[in-house]
């Protein structure tokens, strides 16, 4: 229903103005959900101006593909990081934690999950870091292969000519790192625990 000049009644929604809204943000939010599950996210987004530490007692995973990448922050300062793309991704539990300066001190921003709880899982994650720490065992290794060419996780290929490396199965155990993004569709972290303390532990 609609007045004569053709605006709705005040109280009434214009359905039609709204839907013409509506569906390109839905759009947009169900390309942002697919780009998510295929990895695609990697360095698409100014990370913060500093690392955080990621650690995990077990990681295993279907796949793993990494090269050499760049990520930029606000200031458009880059950071060079290894990408590295692992696919179906199961962690026996998962720590992240960052320093972040404040107007009261130095805090710690901290995020734990698994555990007693059970595994935390990830499709496609992706983590940019500076350097990974662990005892790993992989499966068929592709050392040298162009990072163009690389098919070991959907999403996860960098730019051709440039050095890249993929393997099969995967069995890292004791994960350290120091990252500056990680992304990753469907998680699933079972115990999450999320806390904000002044001078309080990290990681490692």
């Amino acid at each position: 229903m609609s007045t004569p000049n053709g605006t709705a009644p005040e109280g009434r929604t214009a359905w039609k103005k709204t839907a013409a809204v509506a569906v390109p943000a839905v759009l947009a939010v169900g390309a942002l959900a697919a780009a998510m599950a295929q990895g695609a996210l990697a360095a698409s987004f100014a990370v913060s101006g500093s690392n955080f530490q990621v650690a995990s007692g077990k990681l295993t995973s279907t796949g793993l593909a990494s090269y050499v990448h760049t990520d930029r922050d606000a200031d458009d300062r880059g950071h060079p990081v290894a990408l590295l793309g692992i696919g179906k991704a199961d962690l026996t539990d998962i720590c992240q934690a960052a320093r972040v300066e404040t107007p009261v001190g130095t805090v710690v921003f901290k995020l734990t999950a698994g555990g007693d709880a059970g595994p935390v899982r990830a499709d496609n994650l992706v983590i940019d870091g500076e350097d990974l720490v662990g005892d790993a065992r992989f499966g068929t290794a592709q050392i040298g292969r162009d990072a163009g060419t690389l098919d070991a996780v959907p999403g996860v290929k960098g730019p051709r000519g440039k050095f890249g490396l993929q393997a099969g199965n995967i069995e890292v155990a004791g994960v350290k790192s120091h990252a500056w993004s990680a992304t990753g569709g469907n998680f699933r972290l079972k115990g999450l625990r999320v806390s904000v303390s002044l001078d309080g532990r990290t990681c490692f």
